[in-house]
């Protein structure tokens, strides 16, 4: 890619950010709830404390000039001080980032390798046994909501047959000292191989949750795909040539078919973020989603703000990874 297309998509970004940051910003101020009576609680403060604490927090400016105070900020990466922990956004954020990008990661790699293998074998044999049960559990995997299936395996896996845990991270028994924040990667550096085991265990429900509707969907995508790459001149041709039907299925229309394949894989890992939220707070997992949930309900706006803005960037830097696999997947593409 060019400089000039990397730039311009820079430039593509910013608008993006300015447009989310403006509607997250007043649907917050909308939102039926006070900040300071929320932080307060059943304390009994005189109107004067009242004053001084929403003084403290920048709540008695008008609206516009606590957005445009935001932006200058936000300019400078910096996000303001949460209310509720009393500390700087952006650290607050950095605790729970790694267990979000892990979980998003396992759930990535669940996704990917099982519904590619799926969408191949379902189009190689078309209209078979195979095909249709691959096709309805899609369908299934399209329609459950998350929230209901996470529920579901908990009660079967955790609750009844009692092999893998309800929520957290790792067991108390197995803490490791945190040097990168991925528990996988922490416990293989301390060499403690049953911390990683039991870190593997309690990433299982949720990575499987959350990646159900992206393998749902990618799964379909790839048959649709690999069924329409199979119909193709060269493909027929390269068969006619005494090719090995592997080699022509697996080295020649594969290639080709995973093209709209991640496209939509690279919008679904932006969605994994979003959906980390429902996810994180079912398994009650410590990451950025259920950090979220909790501010929205305390009205945490400085922490939304700042997550909100970051989930946008993430979504946005997918969308040009994936334009950038295009080249390689398939060298006529040009940016």
């Amino acid at each position: 890619m060019s400089l000039g297309k990397l730039l311009e998509r820079i430039v593509q970004l910013v608008p993006v950010l300015l447009g989310v940051s403006l509607i997250v910003f007043v649907m917050m101020a909308l939102t039926p709830g006070d900040p300071v009576q929320i932080m307060v609680g059943e304390q009994s403060i005189t109107p004067a404390q009242e004053a001084e604490l929403r003084h403290s927090l920048g709540l008695d400016r008008p609206m516009a000039e606590r957005f445009f105070i935001f932006l200058m900020n936000a300019a400078h990466f910096d996000f303001g001080t949460s209310f509720y922990h009393g500390r700087p956004v952006a650290d607050v954020i950095a605790e729970r980032l790694p267990a979000t990008i892990e979980l998003s990661l396992v759930a990535l790699v669940v996704a990917l390798a099982t519904a590619i293998p799926l969408g191949v074998m379902a189009a190689i044999r078309k209209n078979s046994l195979l095909d249709r049960v691959a096709t309805v559990g899609s369908l299934l995997g399209v329609s459950l909501p998350g929230f209901w299936f996470g529920i579901l395996l908990i009660m079967l896996f955790a609750v009844h047959m009692q092999i893998l845990p309800v929520s957290g991270r790792i067991g108390y028994d197995n803490e490791v000292a945190a040097v990168t924040g991925f528990l996988l990667i922490d416990t293989l550096l301390a060499g403690d191989i049953a911390a990683f085991g039991d870190a593997l265990r309690h990433l299982i429900l949720p990575a499987i949750t959350l990646g159900l509707p992206m393998t749902a969907i990618l799964m379909r995508v790839t048959r649709t795909s690999m069924l329409e790459v199979m119909r193709q001149d060269y493909v027929t041709f390269a068969e006619a040539k005494g090719l090995p039907r592997r080699r022509v299925l697996y080295r020649h229309a594969l290639k080709n078919a995973l093209i709209p394949t991640v496209s939509v894989a690279a919008i679904e890992t932006g969605s994994l973020l979003g959906g980390n939220m429902i996810v994180e707070t079912v398994f009650g997992w410590p990451g950025l989603g259920r950090l979220v949930v909790e501010s929205i309900f305390l009205r945490n706006y400085p922490l939304i703000q700042a997550a909100v803005l970051l989930y946008a960037v993430t979504y946005v830097l997918l969308n040009f990874i994936a334009d950038i696999l295009y080249t390689v997947l398939n060298p006529r593409v040009k940016l």
